[in-house]
């Protein structure tokens, strides 16, 4: 099981197996990740599973698509240019070791 490491605001990270397959936001949100909300269960209609992917892992996560970039400027918190929301991002053995910043808040 590949691992995803979550950064809190205050900088304490959180190691969790997570399961190939799954989106980030559903490991996040099965193991009670303080930061991401998961409001609509993954279905790209909010963006309370916003989080920062660390540049290491920005050309294996890739870019939003269209719908994605545009639930990011709704987000609370600022988008940076490694925003991402955590359930367009699907595990995969490549990403052992991703980490993601959860941001200041969400809605």
């Amino acid at each position: 099981m590949p691992k995803v490491i979550f950064v809190a605001l205050g900088g304490a990270r959180r190691t969790i197996d997570a399961a190939v397959g799954d989106s980030v936001m559903a490991t996040a949100v099965r193991n009670g990740v303080p930061g991401i909300v998961g409001e609509c269960g993954g279905n790209l209609s909010c963006a309370t599973c916003h989080v920062y992917v660390h540049e290491d892992f920005l050309p294996l996560v890739g870019s939003p698509a269209d719908l994605e970039d545009d639930m990011l400027d709704l987000a609370v918190s600022d988008r940076r240019p490694t925003s991402r929301l955590a359930c367009q991002i699907t595990v995969t053995e490549a990403l052992e070791g991703l980490t993601v910043e959860c941001p200041e808040a969400q809605p």
